[in-house]
């Protein structure tokens, strides 16, 4: 029994260490970062450290940096009197919809536009212009519009590649300048923004369809025309052909039966009745018995 509380307490001194150990390594850590020994760089990360309005160090790349190697002396009071300036160079997307042109034929138009960019100098970034992010939009707006007016309305409708690419020229140059870089530009979407004109199309759409759809109505209803009229043609040969050839082939018939008078007897005599059942006549059948007395009494 005195074994169990022994096993106890070491448990919670290992323990204790453990802790001790994790939060010490962690103050240790922190300690010497405030002191500028080490600092860290994430993947597509900038770190622009400023001293007194001077930058005194840029890191790019990522993993550890010992900034006693990299800033000298400065690194011992860089975090206490200095800035550290995070830059984030991963690589983005913005969507810009509806940019208002006009095509050559007066028409107005929304053109959407979505591009990608990238920051590839923190420096200029950080202070050439306040609202970096903000200025790049507002130039790729601005060349949308300015490279994309007065086209014709079909080369707008069709040629996105030719206008993506006239854009992305004329706005890469200024951009680079507050230290963006622009990616990929690509104009997904070109739109009318006047609605009578919309319905205006909407309508000449429908009549079109209308029109389509009636001349393929009319043309399936002339074939079908032909067809039976085709038809018709080569019955009527056919009937012709027929009644031409029936006396003949009855005649033939007629005269094989002839040659039996007791056949001939039996056809004549289902002749007479159908003719009579043809025309509806009324008839009186008796017995032969009736008929005879009928007979007797009339004499």
């Amino acid at each position: 029994m005195r074994i169990l509380p022994s096993i106890l307490l070491n448990i919670l001194m290992l323990i204790s260490g453990i802790v001790f150990t994790f939060v010490a390594s962690n103050l240790l850590a922190l300690l010497m970062r405030l002191l500028g020994f080490y600092t860290t760089v994430n993947e597509r990360q900038a770190v622009v450290y400023i001293l007194f309005g001077n930058v005194v160090g840029i890191l790019v790349e990522p993993g550890i940096h010992f900034l006693w190697k990299d800033l000298g002396p400065k690194a011992l009071f860089i975090n206490w009197l200095g800035r550290r300036v995070e830059v984030d160079m991963r690589l983005d997307q913005q969507y810009l919809r509806s940019q208002a042109v006009n095509s050559e034929e007066g028409a107005p138009m929304g053109v959407g536009l979505w591009y990608e960019m990238y920051i590839n100098d923190p420096i200029a970034y950080i202070f050439r212009n306040t609202d970096p992010r903000g200025s790049l939009t507002a130039n790729v707006g601005n060349s949308t519009v300015r490279c994309l007016s007065n086209l014709p309305l079909e080369s707008m409708m069709a040629s996105r590649h030719t206008m993506s690419k006239t854009v992305r020229e004329e706005v890469s140059e200024k951009s680079q300048e507050w230290g963006y870089r622009l990616g990929s530009c690509y104009i997904r979407k070109v739109q009318f923004m006047d609605k009578n004109m919309i319905t205006q199309i909407q309508n000449k759409v429908v009549n079109r369809l209308r029109q389509v759809t009636s001349a393929i109505m009319q043309e399936g209803a002339n074939q079908v025309s032909v067809i039976k009229n085709t038809a018709d043609k080569e019955a009527a040969v056919d009937f012709g052909k027929a009644s031409a050839i029936r006396p003949q082939i009855v005649g033939e018939m007629y005269s094989m039966i002839s040659e039996d008078d007791d056949v001939c007897a039996a056809l004549l005599e289902i002749l007479e009745v159908n003719e009579i059942i043809a025309n509806k006549a009324i008839l009186h059948l008796l017995p032969n018995q009736v008929q005879l007395n009928l007979l007797h009494s009339e004499a």
